[in-house]
């Protein structure tokens, strides 16, 4: 399988404008996130999409490759399908991952890429929940998965509740999922995707990926043992940078 990185960064940000442009221990937070994701061994080359010539010309100035998409995409998704119908390639799958986890392993992205075998459609990581905080924080997608470890649901709920137990008591009586936000998809069912209306599903808990499964799309989950360490907001970088950085 020929597989495509693509790191989708946006120069707007709500809650932390030009955070891809941050300087995180002296080198950018997208400068970080392109160089770990460059050591998966399984992709074939790793871009940049970006609606923002800042972070374009960033991107380059370290020698990076970036692609320039339109400001107009609401969705990550809808960024990785311009930017890989502008690459040169053929590729089998693209990979999206996350622009602002700046300490992402490589590992998982290897072993999501492990699970691509041209019959995949969608895949995703997700991880155990080790903690009650986790476990009932509305934040964190939660993700239901099948005896095929594939997605029956994800929600911002605790899912599947538990009848008997205390809650208290949950982690000890089930494996519960937390979903980990980096998405593969199959070249074709990327072209498809970004062609469906928003879903009830979806607008329901903010969830993109419901709109997915709600159209009848199978998503495959990895376990993994690695955690996201994303930044949202200012405080998030501290944390972060404190904890990889100190």
């Amino acid at each position: 399988m020929r597989i495509l990185g693509i790191i989708p960064a946006r120069y707007a940000s709500t809650r932390f404008p030009a955070k891809a442009l941050v300087d995180i221990g002296g080198k950018s937070m997208i400068q970080r996130v392109y160089e770990q994701s460059s050591k998966a061994t399984q992709l074939d080359q790793v871009i940049v999409a970006t609606d923002d010539e800042r972070i374009f010309n960033h991107v380059v100035d370290f020698g990076g490759k970036a692609i320039m998409t339109d400001s107009a995409h609401q969705s990550g998704t809808d960024r990785c399908f311009e930017a890989l119908s502008k690459t040169d390639g053929i590729y089998e799958y693209v990979i999206n991952i996350q622009g602002d986890e700046p300490f992402i392993s490589p590992e998982p992205i290897d072993n999501l890429a492990e699970a691509l075998n041209g019959e995949v459609e969608l895949a995703t990581l997700v991880k155990v929940i080790d903690s009650d905080e986790i476990l009932f924080n509305h934040n964190v997608p939660k993700a239901v998965l099948n005896k095929r470890n594939e997605v029956l649901y994800f929600s911002r709920q605790t899912i599947p509740y538990l009848r008997n137990p205390e809650s208290g008591q949950w982690l000890g009586a089930h494996t519960f999922y937390k979903h980990i936000g980096i998405y593969a998809y199959r070249a074709d069912v990327l072209a498809e995707i970004t062609k469906l209306p928003v879903s009830s599903l979806e607008k329901a808990e903010a969830l993109e990926q419901l709109r997915w499964l709600e159209n009848g799309y199978a998503i495959k989950a990895v376990i993994t043992s690695d955690d996201s360490h994303g930044v949202d907001t200012p405080e998030d970088l501290i944390r972060v940078s404190r904890k990889f950085l100190l």
